[in-house]
């Protein structure tokens, strides 16, 4: 590979899919915006311009019929990157998403294959409300036949996008508007990066901290933040739901005996709520406290600015959870 340089996140995945492009006739993009100045947040900027209107389509307002176009297409040899861009939508395309894409390979006793590319975008903040800033991480996670990922760092965003098109499973990766001005190294040519397999972004020996979406910068804040009083924090990003890199979770917690979660959903039947089982059962008598879970109130998500900054945590929020587990031990 190339010398890493610096691109923002949402250049990364523009430059992902313009090399995916370039390497195969057969990805064509599918969005709503893809022709709007602001391109999709800047990740399909310049596309149309270089491949025109038969690879970069733009989406009637019919997420239903355009789901089942995409997973046509796929179906027939093509390998289509369909855009919502809100995570939300995509509830009105489960059927063909969960009963069909997923399935399918299962279905035809491993004869089909389904090239689907989904990049859904959680609208956290910037007033988005309860019905545009929804992260479904943990219900995708929760079925067989999805790939899963939710790449919080640039270098991640285009190796995993590329891994997800050039597969032939269906795959959902989730991201985060804020993330997109997100700034870090990424090598210029093509590449891809394994799902289920999670990185350890700053080591530490007292504490565990697992963090998706925006509260993985949060988490490494709150790191630094603890590291000024003496306390030892291992950041981890999971870097994909689906698959889960349990090994490495469980190898670091195994060390630091203390776990928190930071997870951008809710805590029921969610993300954070499975992670701590499966450090619960595998982990029984290693523990010192129990797993903490740093999530979203259990309530959909406010519009108002001032309500917002209350509803989600943040740096200070993690440096809290992490002091409940060190004082008192168990």
């Amino acid at each position: 590979m190339d010398a890493p340089r610096e691109l923002s996140y949402a250049e990364a995945i523009a430059e992902a899919t313009d090399q995916a492009m370039q390497l195969d006739r057969s990805v064509i993009v599918i969005g709503q915006g893809t022709r709007d100045r602001g391109h999709i947040f800047g990740t399909v900027a310049g596309l149309f311009e270089k491949y025109g209107p038969e690879r970069i389509i733009e989406m009637p307002l019919s997420e239903a019929a355009v789901a089942g176009v995409a997973i046509g297409a796929a179906l027939d040899g093509l390998r289509p990157v369909l855009i919502l861009q809100r995570t939300d939508f995509v509830f009105l395309i489960m059927d063909q998403l969960i009963n069909q894409a997923a399935k399918w390979r299962f279905t035809f006793g491993g004869r089909g294959r389904v090239p689907l590319t989904l990049r859904l975008i959680t609208g956290k903040g910037w007033g988005q409300g309860p019905q545009h800033s929804q992260s479904l991480h943990a219900t995708f996670g929760h079925f067989p036949g999805l790939r899963v990922a939710m790449p919080t760092e640039p270098d991640d965003a285009k190796g995993l996008l590329l891994n997800a098109i050039f597969s032939d499973d269906p795959t959902v990766i989730l991201e985060t508007r804020p993330l997109f001005a997100r700034r870090g190294e990424v090598p210029e040519a093509p590449y891809t990066r394994p799902f289920g397999r999670a990185r350890i972004l700053r080591p530490g020996s007292d504490v565990t901290v697992v963090a998706t979406a925006y509260l993985l910068p949060e988490a490494l804040a709150a790191a630094a933040s603890l590291a000024a009083e003496g306390i030892s924090a291992e950041v981890i990003d999971p870097v994909s739901v689906s698959p889960l890199d349990q090994a490495a979770i469980i190898a670091s917690v195994s060390r630091t005996r203390r776990l928190v979660v930071a997870d951008a959903s809710w805590a029921p039947f969610g993300f954070a709520s499975e992670l701590a089982a499966i450090v619960g059962e595998k982990l029984f008598g290693v523990l010192s406290a129990p797993v903490r879970r740093v999530t979203l109130p259990f309530t959909p998500a406010p519009t108002a600015r001032a309500l917002e900054q209350a509803y989600y945590p943040n740096a200070a929020t993690v440096a809290a959870a992490v002091k409940s587990v060190l004082s008192p031990p168990v």
